[in-house]
């Protein structure tokens, strides 16, 4: 497990380039999450709905997001999706990066994000949540870091705490990955350790 760095010591480079990006209290909010929770549509995607001949929805994914989000994984956040939405794509790129705290079809997103909270055990000022529409507004209230994309409604992102400057499924959530990361001062450990392993029949990022 890696270790927090602590406060007296010199951060890592890439440590320091992310945190010089944001604002104090944003590094504070970040630096305290435990779980990370996203939005899908709009936040891990541009939002866009793909229809074939068949009727069934397919997504974009952005490779960036995937290699942050294992980088999270990896540097000890837990990890979760809530989407309202529910199909193969959403399953099959969480197997893909091995989340398994994944709920679809949800429409109550709070309630959602309580149980949650309460089966890892972690406080409001504990949990992250992103993402970029109105059935996310509850969910962004409860957490201790709100954070959205600037495609957002005005009246979604004033609850944020933080605005990626990338849109959703063209890297944002890679740039919140590394907030947090950096925030915690794990980022460069985990630059420095290498790429996350992956599991037999999975893809890497």
């Amino acid at each position: 497990m890696l270790t927090q760095r602590p406060k007296s010591i010199v951060p890592h480079p890439a440590d320091a380039l992310v945190i010089a990006r944001v604002p104090p209290a944003v590094r504070d909010r970040a630096a305290a999450v435990r779980l990370m929770v996203f939005d899908i549509d709009g936040t891990l995607t541009d939002g866009s709905l793909w229809y074939h001949e068949h009727g069934e929805t397919l997504k974009r994914f952005n490779v960036l997001d995937g290699q942050g989000l294992r980088l999270l994984s990896a540097g000890g956040v837990i990890v979760a999706w809530i989407t309202a939405r529910a199909g193969p794509a959403v399953t099959r790129r969480a197997a893909d990066l091995g989340i398994n705290d994944v709920q679809q079809g949800v429409h109550h997103k709070a309630d959602a994000l309580q149980a949650l909270m309460q089966r890892h055990g972690v406080s409001g000022a504990e949990v992250g949540y992103m993402g970029d529409d109105i059935n996310d507004l509850p969910a962004m209230q409860l957490a201790g870091f709100a954070v959205s994309v600037p495609a957002a409604p005005p009246y979604v992102a004033q609850v944020a705490h933080w605005i990626t400057e990338r849109e959703g499924g063209h890297g944002a959530v890679r740039e919140c990955c590394d907030v947090v990361l950096a925030a915690q001062g794990r980022l460069g450990q985990l630059i420095t350790a290498g790429p996350p392993t992956t599991t037999p029949g999975s893809s890497l990022q």
